[in-house]
């Protein structure tokens, strides 16, 4: 009697994580690997300082009453207060936070301003809110965290969902709690009450910069090159602008409901009036119809990702074809896709470099609100761009060093510098 003998079962591939906090650590770890930090160290810097769970009840219009979840996540506070920005998303996380709070935390770290990482959100969709219960909301979830935040321990600012206004309720909300205004609690607000000039562009400027210094160094020219522009928000819609007044060529962009594409370019000016009437980009005279998936493959010069995370995965990298993919959103790029862009030549200015014009500027905004002397535009944007020149030739010389991409060195700098801070000042007690 034979025998069958069962075919040899080929290993599987281990799935691709989209766990951000799994990819921060992955991140994090790959760096950490170049500056030979000790298993001590890697836990002090890998572990959150401070993680917060609230409940926030809320009234809405109806009379009846909704209990949303929102969180407060204090990354490393090695090198000065927490700072990082709150989102309202149906999609938010604890481990999506926690990333976010350590991007935080090498963002600083990488432009060298005096903060630590931090991060919030809460589980809502305010699409489908009142702009009374969205205060409402706002003011509750504040409240709920507000033994957490101070202009000396954690200053938010606005992220996915959130603006000035909703900085104003935070002042507001801590301000009366405490019994005076306090115009450094947060950043990102309205200049009637401590706003900073260039704040609203800041982002997108600095996203500008990062791409003009990468051209530099590729021996390639901003003027007339081709950008494609993937998420139509703050930072999207600035970020065209800029580079539409820079002398570029935007030919695509998108927003939740898909794309537009026109290669001869998009009149800018003409799509940012019909943005602000019709609230999408769908429509747009003289422009192709296109998805959000099929924006990220265009051949351009430059692709802007200025959505949210895990956009490149090893779902569609091999189709990734710009010649730089500047990360305005943060966490866009997973650590596989991020191999397979650099095998392809593709160059990745990573986010925690790319996007960090918004956290400088919340620095100056922090500072003045401080000191109650305010800057004008001019002296705000000089100094944005030569800390952003400064940090990319830092992160540039760092990934020349080692021998490693953009993110890599990025990486590199700041963990270093949260590192050194973090042995001088010791272990307490």
């Amino acid at each position: 009697m034979t025998q069958s003998v069962e075919a040899p079962v080929a290993p599987r591939t281990p799935p691709e994580t989209l766990n951000p906090f799994e990819i921060a650590v992955k991140q994090f770890n790959t760096a950490a690997d170049y500056l030979n930090l000790d298993l001590s160290m890697r836990k002090v810097l890998t572990t959150p300082k401070r993680a917060l769970i609230v409940a926030i009840p809320v009234r809405m219009d109806d009379g009846s009453i909704n209990v949303y979840e929102g969180y407060r996540v204090q990354h490393n506070i090695a090198r000065g207060p927490a700072k990082g920005g709150v989102r309202y998303h149906m999609n938010v996380t604890l481990d999506e936070v926690k990333a976010l709070a350590s991007w935080m935390t090498w963002k600083c770290a990488v432009v060298n301003i005096p903060f630590g990482g931090g991060k919030g959100g809460v589980i809502c969709d305010p699409q489908k809110m009142s702009k009374g219960e969205v205060e409402r909301m706002s003011r509750r979830y504040f409240a709920e965290i507000i033994s957490m935040v101070g202009p000396e321990k954690d200053i938010p600012a606005p992220d996915v969902n959130t603006n000035p206004q909703v900085m104003a309720w935070f002042m507001d909300t801590y301000s009366m709690t405490v019994g005076y205004t306090a115009l450094g609690v947060v950043t990102g607000k309205p200049l009637a009450v401590g706003g900073s000039q260039g704040r609203n562009e800041a982002t997108a400027r600095g996203v500008l910069v990062a791409v003009n210094e990468a051209m530099k160094k590729t021996g390639k020219n901003l003027l007339g090159s081709s950008v494609a522009v993937q998420g139509f928000g703050n930072v999207g819609a600035n970020s065209a602008k800029l580079f539409h007044q820079a002398g570029a060529r935007v030919i695509a962009v998108s927003d939740v409901t898909g794309g537009i594409q026109n290669s001869n370019g998009l009149d800018i000016p003409r799509l940012l009036a019909h943005v602000e009437k019709y609230r999408t980009v769908q429509g747009f005279p003289e422009a192709e119809t296109i998805s959000n998936s099929d924006l990220l493959e265009l051949s351009v010069d430059v692709l802007i990702p200025a959505a949210l995370e895990n956009q490149i995965t090893l779902r569609n990298v091999n189709n990734i074809r710009a010649k730089i993919v500047a990360e305005a959103a943060n966490g866009p790029t997973t650590p596989d896709a991020d191999v397979i862009l650099r095998e392809n030549g593709i160059v990745v200015i990573p986010d925690i470099l790319c996007n960090a014009g918004g956290v400088t500027v919340s620095y100056f905004e922090w500072v003045q609100g401080l000191y109650s002397f305010f800057w004008d535009e001019s002296m705000v944007n000089s100094q944005l761009e030569k800390i952003m020149v400064g940090a990319f030739k830092d992160v540039y010389e760092s990934s020349k060093k080692y021998n490693v991409d953009l993110r890599v060195g990025a990486q590199i700098l700041a963990i270093g510098r949260v590192a050194e801070a973090t042995e001088v000042r010791g272990l307490f007690p």
